[in-house]
């Protein structure tokens, strides 16, 4: 039993490190998301109304944030936006490690330090995936793309 136990700690473990770089990049949507329903709440609108409109300003802000990206040709406003989007993911990422770091680390000053590099790495991969993943495709006439080959 005291093995299945490490195995599966060690699995859940593993899975919850995944599922953080896995959503790192839905950061600034959510806290987009989390803002405009708590202002459509605070203006009068119902809940189920808020929790419509602050989905919609999410999914808005993400689609809009990665189509900026694969659309636009200039460097500098590419690394701009993605790293709108890194900011809170490596914001998040701190406060991540840093709440889960007194399970195995009783020091406050390394805490500190593991929480520092957790949201280095998140913020890191953020960006990554969406700077570098955001195929960038030219402009045609008539919106056709010729093949090359």
């Amino acid at each position: 039993m005291l093995a299945l136990g490490l195995v599966l700690n060690t699995l859940g473990i593993g899975l919850f490190c995944w599922a953080i770089f896995a959503i790192a990049v839905y950061a600034l949507p959510f806290f987009v998301a989390l803002s405009i329903g708590m202002t459509a709440l605070q203006t009068g609108t119902g809940v189920v109304a808020a929790l419509l409109i602050g989905t919609a300003g999410g999914a808005r802000t993400l689609v809009l944030g990665q189509i900026a990206v694969a659309v636009t040709r200039s460097l500098a406003l590419r690394i701009a936006i993605a790293t709108t989007f890194a900011v809170p993911a490596a914001v998040a990422g701190y406060h991540v490690v840093f709440a889960l770091s007194p399970i195995g680390v009783p020091s406050l000053a390394w805490r500190e330090v593991f929480a520092c590099l957790g949201a280095v790495c998140i913020g890191l991969t953020s960006w990554m995936r969406l700077f570098v993943l955001a195929e960038t495709r030219p402009f045609e006439p008539g919106g056709v793309v010729e093949s090359t080959s």
